[in-house]
């Protein structure tokens, strides 16, 4: 009899009471809600100045001021933002015509160079990509006197084409990484060597059979261009001018006229920010999935 009950109360599962009890102690409760004020402080504390940017965007003139800042309109008016697209339309326009070529144009360049520095060895390889890292960190201040006399030289048209070429370069190194990265970790090498048996050689087998598979990559290399791009100031300063430049230069002489018009100030940098926002909104639960789908091996 004291054999069988042994071994019945061994079979049976272990009751897990005790720890959902735990679960629920005071302790836990006091960290849990510790936890999510700190989170509802720090959101608090970021979109403070989001709430005054919004709030000061719809109000007339005589509203705007210290004292009033965090008081809603009394009088609510567009009149602000129909001022600010008047002046950022032309140059809203152009920084797409930056944005989306840097894009496209950085990440392509980045795959196919990615895609040979991580399978197609050669002698010096990991030199040559060593080197293209280097450019990372190399500070924008540093190359702006020769940059400008290089786009000189080669007879770039200024303005919105120069810009384009700089970024472009300027991009190379991390979409070469974030691709490196992605092609080393993720990239089967069996698919390659079907490829090979089939006959398709370094070319046929980047553009038929690594280009369909590098989604996630690219995601994260036109958001990261796209965003860097659109952004921009020092380049877009030193290299273009309200006439021809991108958005953030319009942006820099609405704000910064002899008597500024905060209201018109505001909602300029609200524009400003919306392409790059509806960017991460539509695109951004993929770029953390291909941010790290280079990072471990599968």
């Amino acid at each position: 009899m004291t054999a069988t009950t042994t071994t019945r109360s061994a079979a049976e599962p272990v009751s897990t009471a005790p720890r959902a009890a735990r679960s629920g102690t005071p302790r836990t409760v006091a960290g849990r809600a510790v936890k999510y004020a700190l989170v509802l402080f720090f959101l608090f504390i970021v979109l403070m100045p989001a709430y005054v940017l919004i709030v000061t965007s719809f109000k007339s003139g005589s509203e705007i001021g210290v004292t009033g800042q965090w008081n809603l309109p009394e009088h609510w008016t567009t009149a602000s933002w129909a001022k600010a697209w008047r002046s950022l339309q032309p140059s809203f326009v152009r920084t797409f015509e930056l944005a989306i070529p840097v894009a496209v144009i950085s990440s392509l360049i980045g795959a196919a160079n990615g895609f040979v520095l991580s399978r197609w060895r050669f002698p010096g390889a990991d030199l040559v990509f060593t080197l293209i890292l280097f450019g990372m960190f190399i500070p924008y201040q540093a190359v702006m006197i020769p940059l400008r006399e290089i786009v000189t030289t080669i007879g770039i048209p200024p303005g919105i084409p120069t810009l384009v070429f700089v970024h472009c370069v300027y991009g190379i190194p991390i979409c070469t990484l974030i691709f490196r990265n992605y092609y080393a970790t993720t990239v089967p090498e069996e698919l390659i060597e079907a490829g090979r048996v089939d006959g398709a050689g370094l070319l046929r087998t980047f553009w038929s059979l690594i280009l369909p598979i590098s989604i996630p990559g690219f995601v994260v290399t036109v958001i990261w261009q796209f965003t860097s791009a659109w952004n921009d100031y020092l380049f877009a300063i030193f290299l273009s001018n309200t006439r021809n430049g991108p958005i953030t230069i319009a942006l820099n002489a609405l704000a910064g006229a002899q008597s500024p018009d905060y209201a018109a100030s505001m909602a300029g940098a609200l524009i400003t920010s919306l392409p790059t926002l509806i960017v991460y909104v539509l695109l951004g639960r993929w770029f953390i999935g291909g941010l790290m789908a280079g990072s471990v091996k599968s």
